[in-house]
C-alpha cells in the first residue's frame, strides 16, 4: 500500500483525531511563568514529552499504521522518534517493523524502538544513509516503506497537536515548531491556516542542519551538511511534501545555533521541570532570537520529545557548568 502524497487538509486532521483519541491520551498545555517573564511575552508549552513514546510523532504513526493490514511488513529509517513511532503504532496493530538507525543514534530512543518489537538495524553514519539504505532494501524486498516527513498520513496525525493547542488556547498569536523533516511543523500550518489564520506559525532549525530552511528560503529541494548534535533536527535534505506545505503556509523560519538549542535545553528543563530533548528545546532557541517580535503575544512553544539519554543529560549539564 503506497499512499498518495497529496497535501492534507483540516478534514483529514479531523479524521486522524477520531483514530489517536483511541490510543492516546490529550497533552498539556500549561501556562510558563519563567519563560513569559524571560521573553516579555504570554507563553505556553506544549507537553508532548507525555505521550507514550515521549515524543510528538507517534500521533502519525498511529494514524498510519493503523490504515495497513495487520502482518503486512514496514521499514523506515529514523534517529530514534520517528523509530519509536512506527515501532509502537506498529505493535498496536500487529504489523512487522524493520527499523534502520544510524550507527551512532541516541541509545535511549534504539533500546526503547527495541522494547517496542521492531527488528532495529544499524546503518550509515547518520539519518540520511540510513534513508537511502531504507529506500533501497524495501524496492529490494517490497515492504512498505515509510517516509518520516512525505506521508500525508503522518502530518495530519501530527497536525493533531496543533488543534489541541488552538483548542486549548484560543487567543495563540504564535506557534513555534522545529523542525527536521518537518512535518511537525507542518501539521500545524495545516491547523492554523484553516482554523485561524492570523495564527503565526514559526518553524526552528539548527545552523549547522540547514537543509530545510535552505529548501523554504529557495523554493526547491536543497541538500547541506549535517553537522548537529541534535538527532531530531539532523537531515541533510529538505523533503517535498512538508516543503510543499511550508512554502505554503509557514509564516518564519529561525535558525539557531547548537549552542544557543543547549543554552535553551537548560533553560526548558529549569522552567518546566520536565526532561527536554534538543530539538524540544529549539522552540525557545528561536523566540530568543526574535523576542521583540514575540513581545506581548500569546505564544506556544512545542516541546516535541523529551528523549534525552544520560550520557546527554551529563554532558549539557557539565557544558553548562564550565
Amino acid at each position: 500500500m503506497q499512499l498518495s502524497t497529496e497535501i492534507p487538509t483540516i478534514t483529514d486532521v479531523l479524521e486522524a483525531r477520531k483514530v489517536i483519541s483511541k490510543y492516546l491520551n490529550r497533552t498539556p498545555l500549561l501556562y510558563n511563568h519563567i519563560l513569559s517573564k524571560q521573553l516579555s511575552a504570554e507563553v505556553y508549552v506544549k507537553y508532548e514529552n507525555y505521550l507514550p513514546t515521549n515524543a510528538f510523532k507517534v500521533r502519525g504513526g498511529i494514524n498510519l499504521v493503523s490504515k495497513l493490514k495487520q502482518q503486512q511488513t514496514v521499514i523506515t529509517a529514523s534517529t530514534g522518534n520517528h523509530a519509536q513511532s512506527i515501532a509502537y503504532a506498529s505493535k498496536l496493530f500487529g504489523v512487522h517493523a524493520i527499523v534502520v538507525m544510524p550507527e551512532n543514534a541516541n541509545p535511549v530512543k534504539v533500546e526503547a524502538t527495541k522494547s517496542h518489537g521492531a527488528e532495529v538495524i544499524f546503518h550509515g553514519t547518520d539519518f540520511d544513509e540510513a534513508r537511502e539504505f531504507v529506500e533501497l532494501t524495501a524496492r529490494d524486498k517490497g515492504y512498505r516503506y515509510i517516509h518520516s516527513a512525505n506521508e500525508p498520513l503522518l502530518i495530519s496525525g501530527v497536525g493533531t497537536l496543533a488543534l489541541e493547542i488552538l483548542e486549548d488556547l484560543p487567543r495563540v498569536d504564535v506557534i513555534i515548531s522545529p523542525v527536521g523533516g518537518g512535518s511537525g511543523a507542518s501539521g500545524a500550518c495545516i491547523v492554523a491556516k484553516a482554523l485561524k489564520p492570523n495564527v503565526k506559525v514559526i518553524g526552528a532549525q539548527s545552523e549547522k542542519a540547514p537543509a530545510a530552511y535552505k529548501s523554504w528560503k529557495s523554493g526547491s529541494l536543497v541538500s547541506d551538511k549535517m553537522e548537529t548534535f541534535a538527532e531530531g533536527l539532523a537531515t541533510r535534505v529538505g523533503f517535498d511534501l512538508t516543503q510543499r506545505i511550508l512554502r505554503e503556509y509557514l509564516d518564519d523560519f529561525v535558525l539557531v545555533s547548537d549552542d544557543e538549542i543547549r543554552r535553551a535545553m537548560i533553560a526548558m528543563i529549569e522552567a518546566t521541570h520536565s526532561l527536554c530533548e534538543a530539538a524540544g528545546a529549539t522552540p525557545l532557541a528561536a523566540a530568543n532570537k526574535i523576542k521583540e517580535e514575540l513581545k506581548g503575544k500569546n505564544v506556544a512553544f512545542v516541546l516535541s520529545g523529551g528523549n534525552i539519554s544520560l550520557k546527554q543529560l551529563g554532558d549539557l549539564l557539565l557544558r553548562s557548568s564550565g
